[in-house]
């Protein structure tokens, strides 16, 4: 097996700190499962570290998520590793503001001529028809009408 990439070294204060946040009665399980992690791969211990299958085994967890943690501490430092990443948003939103104002309006305004109610995928093509949006899903429009309990039948 090579050589671990990441190499977890904790400071004197840093191993307090796990231990101190191990011997909590109340915090989350995600980060006192990592904590569990940063102590059994700690190599300032006379004993040296666990191999990242025995620190899954003993912290009931996957070898994969030990070599995230160590990776995490190493890169990031102590507290990145503990807590979980702050997720970006992938796309921006589409309806926000007098977008859905328009929506809301829409969707409340009598049907299109032939037609017996507004359906998502008529809406979605109002939006695009009155260039409010370049495209949209049937599927967000009715996600934001029912963020705003707002229902077409």
């Amino acid at each position: 097996m090579p050589a671990k990439k990441y190499k977890v070294t904790l400071t004197e204060e840093e191993y307090d700190y796990l231990k101190q946040i191990i011997s909590k009665g109340k915090i989350s399980a995600r980060k006192l499962t990592h904590a569990q992690i940063l102590i059994h791969a700690n190599e300032n211990t006379s004993r040296g570290s666990l191999k990242d299958v025995e620190i899954g085994q003993a912290v009931h967890i996957s070898r994969l998520t030990v070599e995230r943690v160590r990776k995490r501490f190493v890169e990031e430092g102590l507290e990145s590793a503990l807590n979980p990443k702050v997720q970006a948003r992938r796309r921006p939103r589409k309806l926000y503001g007098e977008a859905e104002a328009f929506l809301i309006a829409t969707a409340c305004s009598p049907a299109p001529e032939g037609y017996s109610g507004w359906t998502l995928k008529l809406l979605a093509d109002r939006l695009v028809e009155c260039e409010i949006v370049d495209s949209i899903s049937g599927e967000t429009v009715r996600k934001t009408l029912k963020k705003t309990n707002l229902s077409l039948g």
